[in-house]
């Protein structure tokens, strides 16, 4: 079942690469880029096309990077919490767990909005 997933995993990227290469074949024909004060860029159209698409992702990855900061400074934040025994969220702080014990497979975080605290409470 693994080399079966997996030799669809290798056709699905073979079908995309050969897709993407008979566009480029097929957009070989020049075109020109105008700029502002009268400069001009004349390049392939496919060069034209994967610079956009570059351009592109790298906007949205650095529109996100700050995001992404916040993200990994609360998650470091929560951790070292998580080793003292007590999780903050908000203004409120749950009572000392016991990391050890926690599984997510008996416990279940309940979210408390009066107090904004994070408590855990036993699934039966």
């Amino acid at each position: 079942m693994k080399t079966l997933i997996r030799l669809l995993q290798w056709t699905l990227k073979a079908a995309v690469f050969f897709t993407l290469f008979a566009f480029a074949l097929n957009n070989t024909q020049n075109t020109d880029v105008q700029f502002f004060f009268g400069y001009a860029w004349t390049a392939p159209l496919v060069l034209v096309v994967l610079a956009a698409f570059t351009a592109g992702v790298a906007i949205g990855v650095l529109g996100m990077v700050p995001r992404w900061w916040r993200h990994k400074r609360r998650a470091q934040q929560l951790r070292a919490q998580a080793a003292t025994g007590a999780v903050t969220v908000g203004a409120g702080t749950a009572a000392p767990v016991n990391v050890g014990t926690l599984n997510a497979m008996n416990l279940e975080a309940a979210y408390d909005p009066m107090t904004l605290t994070l408590a855990s409470k036993t699934l039966k």
